[in-house]
């Protein structure tokens, strides 16, 4: 039977992973106590809440979708003391468990392992006693508990823990997610967190997609696949997620939906075409390369890595492709009129074109675009611009919007146009919109980065077309903000993802999706059959915030190609407010305690000035009003600021910004936000929390929900934390409690209702 001690002990371990993991599920911990088997010490040691962990490695394999997870993770004591600890890990649900061990020193022992019955008991004992908040994110949650000792003084720990479960299928899609969790306090984690996933699939594994994590994904075959990541330390840490599908069709399909009650919903489409495809498969393309060889491409050796780049590019062409070859300084130059074919004879004659080409003269943008849309004709082939410039319009036509002018009356209609811009002297305003006008991207190679692995990645994906001229039929669903706007083309090893709202106002479980696109002279179309668009889904909470992150990426490049407009910052920073996403027109805004408790959504009162402006050596906030006690969610005492979005900030003054180093990265953000394939997490901050699809600012002591409006007049449910009340919803609904495991004072609105936790008085 337990001791009041053992309680305590397991009490201030438990309170310490509230403290470290306040929005999702928690990592492993281990609790430590003092050696009850040990001589008295000779002075009092200071006991760690939990011990940091030094590393954690994932190792999984799914085969069948059966994953077994192999975790390992080392710990840390730097105490004095031979300490005797408790450890916690909250398992998936329907998990079970196959090994665990413990390492002392060489030696590989089998952990003492308890019940879950047992850890289930002593959770809820410990919950109910001491009425903490945080520990209420374990609320639903299947706990593995076990013994650990001895943890000698000043060393390490590694436990490992194997699992087995059998992953969910849902449309065809297999979710695999590992409880990583959200950690407020990111000290506890000093190491790195770094996994890997082999897939097995009965059928082709495609569209490899996670939410939470940067991966690399190595095929092995179309039904073996190998994904890895890894995070460094001082990264807020997150659950893994993955997403893929199996398919033999020639394109995959993938879909994922979230919708709350009342509200639109959220999907996400990726489809990817099958690997194995013949050379005769692929689509033959025409490809005009275009250079800037003014003088200043001899600075840096920027002629030597945009020559090889080129070469690389018309080397790896194909001989069915055609292709041309510009360069440009005062005036064009040609390789030839029209295009010619990639075979040897055409490869060499590009080559030796391109080994001739020397940094001199001007930059004519505007004649060397001219010149370039001239060498197409009206083919049903992929059309490809690639156009390379390290600096501003000097000669001929310099004025930007006679450019963007010139530009639209002579395009020819399908050709995309890419733009890469190298080093900071170049116009953004005009290669973005150049790009955005012609449904291609532009890219920036800042000085730091390796311009001739930059843009030979480019041709590399560039080079096997498999789909163009993309159409989607969404069968009758109501779908509005898609993202991105302008459907681009497939090439092998990519797929394409679209994200957009739906609003049907029933459950659709038969949808028939048509995508069109064209390969070669010929048309071809995919149907996907009995896909759902359901009017209430709590999976996949994630595509919110996804979602917003790419709307305000393109609110962003219509300010800067078209200029600031009022509807246009409105709804950036109403985005941005919601979903806790950094924008210059929302990082790093600091008002003085009162001013807060009036914000909300509605930020009509702000003036801009009150976007605090980066600082020299304070990270970018202003240190004399951001010294303030840490916020636990249920302290009291004053509150003297609210600090909103503290991902490192970019000034206000780069939404407007056209060249320069700040303009370069400002449009490079916008585009990965665009592009967004994942939900892209800040720092936390002692003022913001994410949980699931909401984002909660600390208002005056109270983690309010951001959705929240007084006006509102919705209906409201109140409980005092600690209550019978309070336990009875927590029971009846697990969802509520990870919203009031961030403190003692809570509001936030759920279906409808807003329900505000109060402290006890």
């Amino acid at each position: 039977m337990r001791t009041f001690r053992d309680l305590l002990c397991l009490f201030f371990g438990l309170l310490l992973v509230a403290l470290v993991t306040a929005t999702a599920d928690a990592q492993g911990v281990i609790v430590p106590g003092p050696c009850r088997r040990c001589p008295v010490p000779p002075r009092p040691v200071t006991m760690p809440r939990a011990l940091p962990v030094k590393s954690i490695k994932i190792d999984s394999k799914i085969a069948a979708q059966v994953a077994t997870t192999h975790v390992e993770q080392v710990f840390r004591n730097d105490t004095d003391a031979v300490l005797e600890g408790t450890y916690f890990f909250p398992i998936p649900e329907s998990a079970s468990i196959v090994e665990f061990a413990i390492w002392d020193g060489d030696n590989r022992l089998v952990g003492e392992v308890r019940s879950r019955e047992e850890a289930r008991r002593i959770y809820d004992e410990i919950v109910r006693h001491q009425r903490d908040p945080g520990l209420l994110e374990y609320a639903g949650r299947d706990l593995f508990q076990a013994s650990i000792f001895p943890i000698p003084p000043h060393s390490d720990k590694k436990l490992e823990l194997t699992y087995t479960q059998v992953l969910k299928a849902e449309g065809g899609t297999v979710n695999y997610r590992y409880p990583l969790g959200t950690g407020r306090n990111v000290a506890q984690i000093e190491g790195t967190v770094s996994g890997r996933v082999e897939i097995e699939g009965r059928e082709a594994v495609r569209n490899i997609y996670s939410p939470s994590h940067e991966i690399e994904v190595a095929r092995k075959g179309e039904r073996n696949a190998r994904v890895s990541f890894e995070s460094g330390p001082g990264r807020e840490p997150q659950d893994f997620q993955l997403f893929y599908t199996l398919s033999d069709a020639d394109f995959g399909m993938t879909l994922l939906t979230h919708r709350e009650p009342g509200k639109q919903g959220f999907f996400l489409l990726t489809i990817s075409p099958k690997d194995e495809l013949s050379e005769a498969e692929y689509v033959a393309k025409d490809v005009v390369f275009v250079l800037d060889t003014s003088g200043s491409m001899a600075e840096a050796g920027k002629m030597e890595k945009a020559r090889a780049a080129l070469l690389f590019g018309v080397r790896s062409l194909r001989p069915a492709d055609r292709f041309n070859v510009i360069n440009f300084a005062g005036e064009e130059h040609l390789m030839t009129t029209g295009l010619v074919q990639a075979d040897a004879a055409g490869r060499a004659k590009g080559e030796e074109f391109i080994a001739q080409l020397r940094p001199v003269g001007g930059t004519n943008i505007n004649g060397a675009l001219l010149a370039a849309m001239q060498q197409f004709d009206r083919s049903e082939r992929p059309r490809l611009l690639v156009f390379l410039t390290d600096g501003l319009p000097t000669v001929g036509e310099t004025k930007v919007e006679r450019i963007l002018d010139n530009a639209r009356a002579a395009r020819v209609p399908g050709v995309r146009l890419f733009t890469f811009g190298v080093g900071y002297d170049v116009n953004t305003a005009l290669l973005d919109k150049l790009a955005a006008d012609n449904g291609g991207a532009a890219e920036y190679v800042e000085p730091k980065e390796d311009l001739e692995v930059k843009v030979s990645n480019f041709f590399t994906k560039i080079n096997h077309p498999v789909l163009t001229n993309l159409a989607l039929d969404m069968g009758g669903v109501e779908s509005d903000l898609v993202y991105p706007r302008e459907m681009p083309d497939i090439f092998r090893g990519t797929q394409l993802t679209l994200i957009g709202r739906y609003r049907n106002q029933r459950d659709l479980d038969n949808v028939v999706l048509r995508l069109t696109g064209r390969a070669g002279e010929a048309t071809r179309s995919f149907t996907y059959n009995n896909v759902s668009f359901p009017l209430d889904t709590e999976r996949n909470e994630f595509l919110p915030r996804l979602w917003a992150t790419r709307r305000v990426g393109w609110l962003m490049e219509q300010i800067r190609t078209n200029g600031e407009q009022k509807e246009l910052t409105d709804e950036i920073v109403d985005l941005g407010t919601r979903y806790g996403i950094v924008t210059p027109y929302t990082s790093y805004l600091a008002v003085e305690g009162a001013e807060s408790s009036r914000l909300g959504l509605d930020r009509k009162d702000v003036d801009a000035d009150d976007v605090a402006r980066p600082t020299p050596g304070l990270s970018g906030v202003r240190r004399e009003r951001s010294e303030r006690r840490p916020a636990t969610g249920g302290g009291v005492g004053s509150a003297p600021m609210t600090v909103y979005n503290a991902p490192p900030p970019m000034p206000k003054e780069a939404a407007k910004a056209t060249t320069g180093e700040l303009a370069v990265r400002q449009s490079k953000r916008d585009r990965a936000q665009q592009e967004a394939v994942r939900e892209e997490e800040g720092a936390a901050t002692s003022s913001v929390r994410k949980v699931g699809d909401k984002t909660f600012y600390l208002r005056d002591d109270v983690w309010t929900d951001s959705e929240f409006k007084a006006e509102a007049k919705l209906p409201e449910t109140a409980v005092e934390f600690g209550g019978e009340e309070y336990f009875a919803l927590v029971k009846r609904d697990p969802q509520l409690a990870r919203f009031f495991s961030l403190g003692e004072r809570v509001v936030v609105v759920y279906n409808g209702r807003v329900y505000r936790v109060t402290a006890k008085p």
